[in-house]
């Protein structure tokens, strides 16, 4: 999709069976270099095993807490769109947008031509990886004075979402940041660098640029700008396009996997953490 450069951690080469096992289990050897963490965190079907729980814990939580309230139910608009392209498949197309996550990872783990190996020590350093990227976001939100609300988890009004038990927060924080970096980050860009560079023949650097910029853009006009019905928030524009665009470079830098696990801790933070538990 993307040439897209990846991490090696060089080592010197040895006689086989004399690498001592790290943390991440047994070193892969690729053409006498040990592969390391970023290089392991940034192959899809690693991304497809982070990402799982995910997908299966939002669509789970879907049918269990969101579908006997029509408001959460479409709180996800991003969802909603992608919901709406698959209703010609009836029934089955309330699942397709996850299954579309994982065949477009598992397609790119073929073409790949990766190993048939999951490395699940890679999976709590991605998770603590997540945690630290997640960093940023809050010191902007908290710079701008207008980023930690409710609304930046789907663009929902926050005093509707604010008054859902802790279980429809839980799964709509979930599923906005699977469905809305599915949406902007891998559909979006990938579509504008692809007319850029495949179809207008522009350089390779100028796709990613505007992919990301456009992208961010797109989900800066998606959320709630106009909380107050008073005009155009422009803290809330600056800090939901400085997101969009701290999302698409995670996108291009690391793959799908990361910016959707900064994207569900934020959102998490703020609809379970950074506001008071509801009365009733």
């Amino acid at each position: 999709m993307f040439r897209r450069h990846t991490h090696h951690n060089p080592a010197p080469e040895s006689p086989a069976g004399e690498h001592a096992d790290s943390p991440l289990g047994p070193p892969v050897q690729t053409l006498g270099k040990r592969v390391g963490y970023f290089e392991l965190s940034s192959r899809p079907l690693m991304m497809l095993v982070f990402l799982l729980p995910l997908i299966i814990a939002y669509e789970v939580g879907s049918v269990l807490f969101l579908t006997s309230n029509e408001s959460t139910a479409d709180g996800i608009l991003a969802r909603r769109l992608l919901a709406q392209v698959f209703e010609l498949f009836g029934a089955v197309g309330l699942v397709l947008p996850g299954l579309m996550v994982i065949t477009v990872l598992g397609l790119q783990h073929i073409l790949r031509r990766d190993p048939w190996r999951v490395h699940l020590g890679v999976l709590p350093l991605m998770v603590l990886e997540a945690l630290v990227l997640t960093a940023p976001l809050l010191v902007l939100a908290v710079a701008l004075g207008s980023g930690i609300t409710a609304a930046a988890a789907t663009g929902s009004p926050a005093a509707t979402l604010l008054d859902l038990p802790w279980t429809d927060r839980l799964t709509i924080a979930i599923g906005a940041g699977v469905y809305e970096e599915l949406v902007f980050r891998l559909m979006l860009i990938t579509l504008v660098h692809f007319v850029v560079v495949d179809l207008i023949g522009r350089r390779d650097g100028l796709g990613r640029f505007l992919g990301v910029v456009l992208s961010a853009l797109a989900f800066a006009v998606y959320h709630d700008l106009n909380p107050d019905g008073q005009g155009i928030d422009l803290r809330r524009l600056a800090f939901f396009f400085a997101a969009g665009v701290y999302f698409g470079v995670l996108f291009l830098w690391r793959g799908l996997g990361m910016p959707v696990a900064v994207h569900v801790v934020y959102d998490v933070l703020v609809l379970l953490v950074l506001v008071d538990e509801p009365a009733g």
